[in-house]
Parts: structure tokens; C-alpha cells; sequence
């Protein structure tokens, strides 16, 4: 998956600021991808929380 896609899939998410890491993950079809980074590519998964709107503090604690 591109970064283009990912981040077009992020920002069709609608309410996403009230929403949890895991509901941002979940409604943007991102969730499968991230834990596969999470695992093998650490920037990739950063990128993803990013795209999401997490705060930097959580990606590093996340991540």
C-alpha cells in the first residue's frame, strides 16, 4: 500500500477526533496493514498513526 493511499484513507474518516486509535484503525481498513508494520516496520506504523491524527506522544508508546 502506497503512502498516498494511506493517507487518502485516513482522511475519509469522518469524527475521527473522537474516536479511539483502535476505532481510527478499524474504520479506515488500516488495522490489518498497521500490525503488520508494527511488527516489520516500525516508520511504516508511525506513518500510519500519523496519517490517523494520533498525538506523538501516544505513537511513541504505541509504537
Amino acid at each position: 500500500m502506497t503512502l498516498e493511499t494511506i493517507y487518502e484513507k485516513a482522511s475519509g474518516i469522518i469524527g475521527i477526533d473522537g474516536m479511539t486509535v483502535n476505532e481510527r484503525l478499524y474504520v479506515s481498513g488500516l488495522m490489518d496493514i498497521f500490525d503488520q508494520a508494527k511488527k516489520n516496520d516500525k516508520d511504516l506504523a508511525k506513518t500510519i498513526l500519523k496519517a490517523l491524527k494520533v498525538d506523538l506522544k501516544s505513537i511513541d508508546k504505541i509504537v
